[in-house]
């Protein structure tokens, strides 16, 4: 199946509209941190002739298939195997001291959504994988099946917001007595008869949350978030935007609070005049968390919890 075929690149537009007055100028460099199947990544190279994209992604599958759509577009697109919060390294070993555009589309990707080998869906049997760089790291089989009770309930609670995270675990620590867990429709089952009959009448499928939480400790994802958007903004040359979409409450308020410090002074109380090294270095370009419109909905369900923020780099760090 082609790349074109299984992904639907989510607000796309919005995603070039944000990023089109940074990439205007001959020579412009664009990273997308996400690269997954190379929707984005596609549209920034034809919208944008006169810029060089740099694409980064943990997944040797999705670099693969992105390569064959990006194909095209020769050497204008470099793809490189990397966690995005390897950005400065990546950037050093290319010798690209700034970038004018950074595009983040977090989470999990349609193609390991898709592919029922990986595990992330709780809809289809699968190995308990979730690993979105299979050649390394622990899978979700391991954690559930080796991690104490207390670690569990605690990355159900903080990753999953589940309610129910101890009755959950302490099901899942009675069954993996009796059979470690292999495959994700064990876990969904003991999840349904974990549950209160309400907390399965409202919000979808009981195991979204666990299944979350899961994804989020094995890929260490907000760890590694917490580390890449600090870094994309000092990446940013003045004048550079940084794009980025989330699509769980964790994310996006670890993203507002990023874009919120930078767009703030960082000066003492009390001063009659705000100093040079003090004043914001970011401009916030949307009001809160802008979110998909319902047609796009209606075309791409996946883009339903989509959280979309932006902001511009506005001056250079000054030191005091």
């Amino acid at each position: 199946m082609s790349s074109n075929a299984l992904h639907v690149p989510v607000m796309l537009q919005r995603c070039l509209d944000m990023l089109a007055p940074a990439l205007a100028q001959p020579g412009a460099v664009v990273v997308d941190c996400t690269l997954g199947l190379g929707g984005h990544s596609e549209a920034l190279l034809r919208d944008f002739p006169e810029a060089r994209l740099i694409a980064l992604d943990r997944d040797p599958s999705a670099l693969r298939l992105a390569g064959e759509r990006l194909a095209p577009y020769g050497d204008r697109a470099t793809l490189v195997h990397a966690v995005y919060d390897e950005l400065p390294e990546v950037l050093d070993r290319l010798g690209v001291p700034r970038v004018q555009g950074i595009l983040f589309d977090l989470g999990v990707s349609s193609m390991q959504l898709d592919e029922a080998g990986r595990g992330f869906a709780y809809a289809q049997d699968a190995p308990l994988d979730m690993r979105m760089d299979q050649t390394t790291g622990v899978s979700a089989a391991e954690v559930l099946n080796t991690y104490p009770p207390g670690d569990l309930v605690r990355i159900l609670r903080t990753y999953g917001e589940e309610k129910f995270a101890k009755k959950i675990v302490d099901a899942v620590v009675r069954e993996r007595v009796k059979e470690p867990f292999t495959n994700s429709a064990r876990l969904v089952e003991l999840i349904r008869e974990a549950l209160p009959q309400a907390a399965k009448r409202t919000g979808g499928n009981p195991a979204k949350r666990t299944f979350q939480a899961l994804r989020i400790e094995v890929n260490g994802e907000l760890a590694v978030l917490e580390r890449a958007i600090p870094a994309a903004v000092r990446a940013l040359a003045v004048g550079g935007r940084i794009a980025v979409l989330s699509y769980h409450s964790l994310e996006d308020r670890l993203v507002k609070q990023v874009l919120a410090a930078g767009a703030s002074h960082t000066a003492p109380p009390g001063l009659p005049v705000i100093p040079e090294q003090y004043q914001p270095r970011l401009k916030l370009l949307t009001r809160g968390a802008e979110l998909p419109t319902e047609e796009e909905i209606a075309e791409n369900r996946r883009a339903a919890p989509a959280r979309f923020r932006g902001a511009e780099r506005i001056r250079e760090e000054v030191a005091p």
